[in-house]
């Protein structure tokens, strides 16, 4: 008898495993059943390869432009770029949503400007941002910043101030300061929303820094999408697209890796305490 709830649960894991396994498996075999169908239906003329191009003129432009040494620093550039705005948006965010938090006025005064700035169209502020802080990487990444960090500032701010007044109150009775409740309760109820933060600016930043290479950058994958459609060349075009999917789809993963380990980590402090 007291086997049996430790087979039950082994079997439960085992399924889980299996379950995903099979998800994984669909996935994969739906990606390759769509990249076979597109590039079966252009060698049979049935979509016009030059307009839509094709996974075998994909890899045909990845050699060429892998061979001339200019793809892998086009990645390089745009990477690090979308990285640097991403943490730098995160921090920043978390950070004036914690002073917003701190002072309540200062939060009640600046509600409505922070939601006027989050229905802004950020790219209407580019051309002005270029001609205020110059071309290059310093334009890209404040374009990238105003995409990501408004957002940020109201999700994080908005899950600051759902914790628990009680809890407050709580710890206030026992003599602890502003700093010590934000420290040491508002921050941890909130890892998941600062979690979620990190998810939402990791397509955000991406989107910020390509809107910024299209308009100034003379490197990185967005020069190379514009560039590719000035000179007709779109197999470089959806090569580009196809590479910026797969490195979001990977930080996007990383990103997931680290709020499932923390998520762990919290439940088992939880099951010990």
């Amino acid at each position: 008898m007291k086997n049996q709830p430790v087979k039950s649960h082994k079997e439960f894991l085992d399924k889980l495993k299996k379950d995903q396994r099979n998800v994984t498996f669909w996935r994969i075999g739906i990606l390759i059943i769509i990249f076979v169908l597109w590039e079966i239906f252009s060698q049979l003329r049935i979509i016009d390869p030059f307009l839509t191009s094709s996974p075998s003129r994909m890899f045909k432009s990845f050699i060429t432009l892998y061979k001339d040494g200019n793809l892998i620093y086009h990645i390089l550039i745009t990477t690090g770029e979308t990285i640097l705005g991403f943490v730098l948006g995160t921090i920043l965010g978390t950070v004036i949503a914690s002073v917003l938090w701190w002072f309540k006025r200062l939060n009640n005064i600046l509600e409505p400007y922070l939601i006027v700035l989050n229905a802004l169209p950020k790219v209407a502020l580019a051309p002005i941002i270029i001609f205020w802080v110059g071309n290059g990487i310093k334009a890209i990444l404040v374009v990238a910043l105003l995409i990501s960090i408004i957002i940020t500032i109201i999700t994080v701010l908005n899950g600051f101030n759902t914790v628990d007044k009680d809890k407050i109150k709580l710890m206030k009775t026992f003599g602890a300061s502003k700093l010590q409740i934000l420290i040491n309760l508002v921050i941890p109820a909130n890892i998941g929303t600062l979690i979620s933060a990190l998810k939402i600016n990791v397509g955000l930043s991406w989107v910020g820094v390509i809107i910024g290479e299209f308009l100034v950058a003379k490197n990185g994958l967005g020069f190379l999408i514009v560039y590719g459609g000035q000179i007709a060349q779109l197999d470089m075009v959806m090569l580009s697209i196809i590479i910026l999917a797969l490195i979001a789809f990977i930080m996007y993963k990383i990103i997931d890796f680290i709020d499932k380990k923390i998520i762990s980590k919290k439940f088992k402090i939880y099951e010990n305490n």
